[in-house]
């Protein structure tokens, strides 16, 4: 069952066509990737789908709603969470205050405590440098950070853009095996990824996105295997 449909999107920016009617899906319980070159239009597919961006014409349906035009904080509240391209932790905030914060919906104080606790057993670090500022830590540990603040509010459905950015090659690998362990342990993903080896290797299904339109899907190994991919985005 699709828990996430997008039908026919299209966005502009001014007079440039950034998304060109695109369609896909994320059915319950899988990791769907994008991937593709920068400027393909990746993160304004994430944007429109959290509503920071409203699209021109097309759908967004989530667990059944359309959500188009919805506010942010309304589709959040619904159970969908992005981690937004560079992390974006609040700096000056520390570790601690940095997960409080994807809290901030949920009145039970019990829960959320009990939520601290799992995500500092996921993520060991975090509870080590949780008097630390965000500001101070390193790439991998603010990508934790990240993706622990998204976790804090429940998501059903967590969209990652662009999670292994800027991290040295054994933090890369590390986080994707985060990545496959939150969906192991029933969080959708939706992924977007640009060493599409990784996201490949660990993708259920995938698409691949040039400039603004999805030129090519099938499951995460049949990308991988094919030569037109190999070729455009495996280096080979």
């Amino acid at each position: 069952m699709a828990l996430l449909e997008v039908k026919n999107l299209e966005v502009y920016y001014g007079v440039i066509n950034a998304l060109k009617g695109i369609s896909f899906e994320v059915n319950e319980g899988e990791i769907v990737t994008l991937i593709g070159a920068n400027g393909a239009g990746k993160t304004t597919t994430m944007q429109s789908i959290m509503g920071f961006i409203h699209p021109k014409a097309g759908e967004v349906v989530y667990d059944g709603h359309t959500i188009t035009g919805q506010p942010t904080h309304k589709i959040m509240r619904m159970g969908l969470t992005q981690v937004p391209e560079g992390r974006r932790v609040f700096s000056e905030l520390n570790v601690y205050e940095n997960l409080i914060m994807g809290a901030y919906t949920n009145k039970d104080r019990a829960q959320v405590k009990r939520d601290l606790e799992e995500i500092y057993t996921l993520f060991p670090r975090l509870e080590e440098r949780k008097t630390q500022m965000a500001g101070m830590l390193s790439g991998g540990e603010q990508q934790m950070l990240a993706m622990g603040r998204a976790l804090m509010s429940h998501p059903k459905l967590l969209m990652l853009d662009e999670p292994s950015m800027g991290l040295a090659p054994i933090l890369v690998s590390q986080v994707f095996d985060m990545i496959k362990h939150l969906n192991d342990t029933g969080t959708t993903i939706l992924l977007v990824e640009q060493n599409a080896e990784k996201a490949l290797a660990i993708a259920d299904r995938a698409y691949v996105m040039e400039t603004g339109s999805i030129t090519l899907t099938g499951t995460g190994k049949e990308l991988a295997q094919s030569e037109e991919i190999r070729k455009a985005y495996l280096g080979g």
